[in-house]
């Protein structure tokens, strides 16, 4: 590992580590101590746990370095109550996923840069290290990306839940049925009406969503939780 090029006068970088698991926070806890300018001082499995140890007015962290998928929550959640809670604390990301949509609300909610799992504990140090000292990890462009991926993102949730709110409670169990993998036979039998009116519905809830097929129609629905997925 490189030599640490901070002074030791200020006191070792203190480190919150949150992952949930172990298999990989340990060894990474273990290499970081092994650096004389890093010390880890916290370290969660689980959103509960961090939001825990930011209640801590003993503990004073310098550098967090957060998984995005917890098994509780989104690591994006614990950023912004790091930025709320401890704002001198800079917020490095880890993630195994590399999902647009999550990092950049990370790092709209306030990480100040982005590492995947895959890094090398020399580039994970190097990162904290000059977190540590300010440096801005982000590029103007990649910080001006994040935001209008989230923006584009919002507007599009926000479109969805308007046509959502459109569909009849009918054209719902319409597509309940269809997510139930039964026939148009199979709905109206449900329904108690024609196959004629089933297809009116379906005809109706695919110009409401704006998609063009049946199957668009149930992608659309089980991204929302508009269906049930039944075993």
């Amino acid at each position: 590992m490189s030599a640490a090029p901070r002074a030791a006068a200020s006191g070792p970088i203190r480190v919150m580590l949150v992952d949930d698991h172990t298999s990989f926070r340990l060894p990474l806890a273990i290499v970081l101590g092994r650096e004389p300018d890093l010390e880890v001082v916290a370290e969660a499995g689980s959103l509960a746990e961090a939001r825990a140890l930011l209640g801590r007015e003993d503990l004073e962290i310098d550098v967090a370095l957060v998984d995005l998928n917890l098994p509780d929550g989104s690591g994006v959640d614990l950023i912004g109550d790091l930025r709320k809670a401890r704002p001198g604390t800079a917020t490095l990301v880890l993630s195994a996923h590399s999902d647009p949509v999550q990092l950049a609300l990370a790092i709209e909610a306030g990480a100040m840069g982005t590492a995947h799992k895959s890094a090398s504990p020399l580039e994970v140090v190097e990162s904290l290290r000059r977190l540590h000292a300010g440096e801005q990890l982000l590029s103007l462009q990649e910080i001006t990306k994040a935001i209008r991926l989230v923006s584009r993102e919002r507007q599009e949730d926000h479109e969805a839940q308007l046509a959502i709110e459109r569909l009849t409670s009918r054209e719902r169990e319409v597509l309940q049925s269809l997510a139930e993998g039964l026939s148009d036979q199979e709905i109206a039998e449900r329904l108690y009406v024609g196959v004629g009116t089933v297809r009116t519905h379906l005809r109706s809830l695919l110009l409401k969503l704006h998609v063009q097929s049946r199957l668009q129609a149930l992608v659309f629905a089980v991204r929302h939780g508009l269906v049930e997925i039944r075993r």
